[in-house]
């Protein structure tokens, strides 16, 4: 681990996490991370930003591609946002994307999926169908697109592959996630075992944010945690997670789950990381080298120019 990541998650525990854990609305941390996002991440010089419509039946939604100065690629990432259903957006993780951009030479889309607890569950799952659907509808080819997600928007990534295995629907190219939440029973050991550890999520504040989002849904509805669903026939899945965060379980559980079902699956598992920490690319050089293997494991699953 470098100085740069035990300063950083010193500084988590001692500050963001408890202000984390003493947020009682949804505004005040919707309110603080634009405020992180517009102080810590930032695009690459010359990344292109524009918002478009999604839409796929009744259903429409805003979401915000962001494009390399060099396009050099025709495939496409759709980049599902985390937050714990309740918070994050586009612009919060636009950075994050500008770097995937950069690095892939290609465009990537982030919905601007409902959050709760004013749109409960399916909203945002219901979001993700249609985003996918509107990049199909586009004339996007099915595997020209790269999946991706980090912990709440992990979980809605998962569900949405899920759900197209179920209806023997098409496939992306592959999935990735970066520190998924899988299971929101949180039945998983490292749940408690590493709530003490874990930089960046106050494991007691975790079934306040679900009860917004579940809406009276079950818990173990594979829509909502992805753990329990069925994968037979997906294309290949990339995992990283940090082995003191509670959501380690999720991540390493849900590997497991995957190849059971024949899936292909690259399973990171880094040291005491924060949480999500490629958001932290301007800077930890772990996030900068965890987004150039995640850009190497897409460019071997999607040929790209210049690949045989």
């Amino acid at each position: 681990m470098s100085l740069r990541a035990g300063l950083l998650n010193t500084w988590l525990r001692q500050v963001e996490k408890p202000a984390m854990a003493r947020a009682k609305d949804p505004a005040q941390l919707r309110r603080r991370m634009e405020m992180h996002a517009r102080l810590f991440f930032h695009a690459p010089r010359g990344t292109r930003m524009q918002w478009q419509v999604l839409e796929h039946g009744h259903n429409r939604l805003d979401a915000l591609e962001v494009a390399p100065r060099a396009l050099t690629s025709d495939m496409v990432v759709l980049y599902v946002h985390g937050g714990g259903f309740v918070f994050g957006s586009p612009t919060a993780y636009s950075a994050l994307a500008g770097q995937m951009a950069r690095r892939l030479g290609a465009r990537v889309i982030l919905p601007r999926y409902r959050l709760a607890p004013e749109h409960p569950f399916p909203a945002a799952f219901d979001d993700i169908c249609t985003a996918w659907q509107s990049l199909l509808k586009s004339g996007i080819s099915p595997d020209k697109i790269v999946i991706g997600g980090d912990s709440a928007g992990g979980a809605l990534t998962l569900s949405l592959l899920g759900q197209l295995a179920e209806e023997d629907a098409p496939m992306p190219a592959g999935t990735f996630c970066f520190s998924p939440l899988t299971d929101v029973t949180y039945s998983g050991e490292s749940f408690g075992k590493n709530a003490k550890a874990e930089a960046v999520l106050p494991a007691e504040r975790a079934h306040d944010m679900c009860a917004m989002y579940l809406g009276g849904a079950e818990v173990t509805d594979p829509r909502i945690s992805p753990l329990f669903g069925r994968f037979e026939g997906v294309p290949p899945v990339w995992i990283t997670v940090g082995d003191t965060e509670i959501l380690y379980d999720d991540g390493r559980r849900m590997a497991q789950v995957l190849r059971d079902d024949g899936v292909e699956v690259t399973l990171q598992v880094q040291r005491d990381l924060p949480h999500v920490w490629p958001l932290f690319h301007n800077i930890l050089p772990e996030a900068r080298q965890t987004l150039d293997d995640l850009v190497e494991w897409i460019t071997q699953t999607q040929v790209l120019p210049g690949e045989n």
